[in-house]
């Protein structure tokens, strides 16, 4: 038959985390699945809407981008300590996803090899291989009490064959948290260096760092710049999960064929839209940051003690808003059956380990996001602290 399906595509099938946000919605639940975060978008941020739309921001921006959140995008890679002209080196994109999607379009062939840290994020596996990519999996060490998930130098290195082009570095990780610290960074730099691979960074969790931990951004590393492809979004920071805005930053050489192919994909982002999130950067500084970082540190420390009440242990996460917690005493053989029936029992969303995965690992574990607000947060700790699991 001549009619049928992309063989990238025929695998794909939807996502665990949006499946248990419909079953979320069934039952009328709350959902610790998506990382939609629903809490506040900041005033000056709203604000700057409607005056945009209203001032005529309507039509397509440049490829790039607007002018204002370029600059203003990298002002912000400045203060990290990478240096990017705003005119030439900074494109922003449909969310963190379509960045992704841009490198790798722009920069693998078909059959090109990626390690990829487990757990990992779902879509970027996803992409990789529906545009004919092959990822390589490498495990991250899981942490002892109270410890940090570990870089493998050994693993890494044995994943690395001739067909790898990249490695995929998630800096704070969606699902488990790890925040790569400046050593590993710098290990992994070299790995990188001596196999000339792109370092494809997604950095979107970049201000939800905790203990007093910092983010490094692999690019403000010396020798790293000129082969890193950094990757984030607004979605987080900003509160605008909805809004789609991402961006990236790389070298000239670079940046040029991923305005190109982010104009045949998709164009711009919304113009107006974008006019908003600049005068969101402009005006949110430090103070901002850290108090986003301090709140949600609040938030993971009263989950993370309610899980322990549930008998969940939960690994604790230095960034982003997600927990894995060990869920081997809930009924089930698999990370669906287990997180369908603590929906049942508590009306509370989460996912399934094993989305983050490979080799059936992972059925023993369920995310659950904390970037919710108070109230709803408050009430999920409630549920798990009353819950006879």
């Amino acid at each position: 038959m001549k009619r049928r399906l992309n063989p990238n595509i025929e695998g794909l099938s939807q996502s665990a985390i949006r499946a248990m946000t419909i079953e979320c919605t069934k039952v009328g639940g709350i959902n610790l699945a998506q990382g939609i975060c629903d809490t506040p978008v900041p005033g000056i941020v709203a604000e700057s809407v409607g005056p945009a739309i209203a001032g005529g921001r309507n039509t397509y921006s440049r490829c790039e981008g607007t002018d204002e959140l370029r600059s203003a995008l990298a002002a912000k890679m400045e203060e990290a300590g990478a240096s990017y002209d705003p005119e030439t080196e900074i494109v922003v994109t449909i969310g963190a996803t379509g960045a992704f999607q841009i490198a790798a379009t722009a920069l693998l062939e078909r059959g090109d090899e990626v390690v990829v840290f487990e757990p990992f994020y779902g879509y970027h596996v996803s992409t990789l291989r529906t545009l004919g990519l092959v990822p390589r999996f490498v495990a991250l060490s899981p942490p002892g009490a109270g410890g940090s998930w570990q870089l493998d130098d050994d693993a890494l290195r044995s994943a690395i064959g001739p067909r790898t082009r990249a490695i995929v570095v998630n800096t704070p990780s969606n699902p488990c948290g790890k925040v790569f610290s400046r050593d590993e960074l710098v290990r992994l730099g070299a790995v990188a260096d001596q196999h000339d691979l792109w370092i494809f960074t997604d950095e979107v969790y970049e201000h939800f760092i905790y203990d007093d931990r910092s983010h490094t951004s692999p690019a403000s590393l010396p020798g790293l710049r000129e082969r890193t492809i950094t990757m984030s979004s607004l979605s987080k920071t900003l509160s605008i999960t909805g809004w789609r805005l991402g961006w990236m930053a790389a070298d000239r050489r670079w940046a040029k064929a991923f305005a190109q192919v982010n104009d045949l994909v998709y164009v711009c982002a919304p113009t107006p839209l974008q006019v908003a999130a600049a005068a969101g950067l402009r005006a949110l500084g430090p103070d901002y940051r850290t108090r986003l970082a301090r709140e949600h540190q609040s938030k993971r420390d009263r989950l993370c003690a309610a899980l322990r009440i549930a008998g969940l242990t939960p690994y604790v996460p230095e960034g982003a808003y997600y927990v894995l917690a060990d869920a081997s005493m809930l009924p089930g053989t698999t990370g669906m059956e287990r997180a369908m029936h603590l929906l049942a029992r508590t009306r509370l969303a989460t996912v399934p380990g094993d989305a983050f995965h490979t080799g059936g690992r992972g059925h023993d574990m369920l995310r659950f996001c904390f970037g919710k607000t108070d109230e709803d947060l408050d009430e999920a700790c409630a549920r798990l602290r009353e819950a006879r699991l």
